[in-house]
């Protein structure tokens, strides 16, 4: 079972852009599409009062009645621990779960693993899955090593997890565009 689309079955989305492009709610539009019941797994913690502000205006905006699963880094053990029926999993958000990752210490290469183990779990689970993530090389050379290094690392397991996606959507200005993820450059 999936995300319904016209009269194609959708299995893995990407949602991407930049901050406040409107992902998080088309992510809750395409969920409420597939008529299906929706967990919604944050990644985001409350280390400050701005953060606490934001994560509460994200639980106001979605239907009492879906299910939220908070975990900052096991995404592939909360996904497992989900009963096996069929459901809607919106997972916001995975730059953030790179940070989270990040902040523990994990060297990039391990990133890259827990990205493609992932991807992985996504690709064999019986859920419908949308995931959010934000867009940040498409600005300036950020100006200190560890920017540089999140930016790099957000590029790469977002190509990670977009190679597993059969609906890909760019944010801008609060209106998806859609991208063909089986497009080949010449």
């Amino acid at each position: 079972m999936s995300i319904k689309d016209g009269n194609r079955d959708l299995k893995i989305v990407l949602i991407t852009g930049g901050a406040r492009s409107g992902k998080s709610r088309f992510a809750q539009e395409l969920a409420m599409y597939g008529g299906r019941d929706v967990v919604f797994i944050a990644t985001a913690a409350v280390r400050d009062k701005e953060m606490e502000q934001r994560i509460e205006r994200h639980r106001r905006s979605r239907p009492p009645q879906w299910r939220t699963v908070e975990e900052e880094v096991n995404l592939v053990g909360a996904i497992e621990a989900l009963a096996c029926e069929p459901k809607t999993l919106i997972i916001d958000c995975i730059t953030l779960w790179l940070s989270n990752l990040m902040e523990q210490g994990h060297e990039d290469e391990k990133i890259c693993q827990e990205a493609r183990r992932l991807g992985e779990i996504l690709q064999r689970s019986p859920h419908s899955i949308i995931l959010v993530t934000n867009e940040v090389g498409s600005g300036i050379v950020p100006e200190n090593i560890l920017a540089r290094r999140f930016r790099d690392l957000a590029g790469e397991v977002n190509q990670i997890l977009a190679s597993c996606a059969q609906e890909l959507y760019v944010m801008v200005v609060g209106i998806p565009m859609k991208i063909d993820p089986n497009r080949q450059e010449a």
